[in-house]
């Protein structure tokens, strides 16, 4: 399993523009196999921070999912109006594997 996590730069002024954009990548996510494990935004501290963490069972699928999507109606309308909403000023992707005990 690795799990991509997301650190976002987002215009504080548009922050309810960029949850309006993450909640429909939620469901997205989870239709092409993955697990989505919520968006994180500014509540104390930095306002301009958010975060996202999505797991799927290996990096080949995860690189599935990032080849559906970019043909996928619902994900080109999501990343459009990011785009055209400017609420998310940039972004920073890593990849992590879990430990359990």
């Amino acid at each position: 399993m690795i799990t991509c996590y997301l650190h976002y730069v987002i215009d504080p002024a548009r922050t309810a523009e960029f949850e309006h954009d993450a909640k429909p990548w939620i469901p997205m996510v989870e239709r092409f196999s993955g697990r989505h494990h919520g968006y994180f935004l500014p509540h104390e501290g930095a306002s301009d921070i958010a975060y996202a963490l999505f797991s799927f069972d290996s990096l080949a699928a995860y690189e599935r999912y990032r080849e559906q999507a970019a043909t996928d109606d619902d994900c080109m309308a999501a990343f459009r109006y990011a785009d055209e909403t400017g609420c998310i000023v940039s972004y920073e992707r890593s990849f992590m594997r879990p430990v359990f005990a």
